[in-house]
């Protein structure tokens, strides 16, 4: 079955809504068969795809790398 990023509405996916300093909630490697989200500021983009299916790969400002499940409220 062919994935079709159209009908993925999902925004972590997209590289163009990652920006450096927003907050993320994102997967670990270790973490990828439990689904355990770790949360942080994002410090880096790894990816440099437009779009990736399981989520866009960062670095957090704690130099945690994972891929991107969730882009959180900003605080104000």
């Amino acid at each position: 079955m062919k994935y079709n990023q159209e009908n993925d509405s999902n925004q972590a996916h997209y590289r163009a809504n990652i920006k450096i300093g927003l907050p993320v909630a994102v997967v670990l490697k270790k973490n990828q068969k439990t689904g355990k989200r770790t949360y942080g500021k994002v410090q880096w983009i790894l990816t440099s795809a437009a779009y990736h299916s399981r989520g866009i790969k960062v670095v957090l400002d704690n130099r945690q790398i994972g891929r991107v499940q969730e882009i959180m409220p900003e605080e104000t």
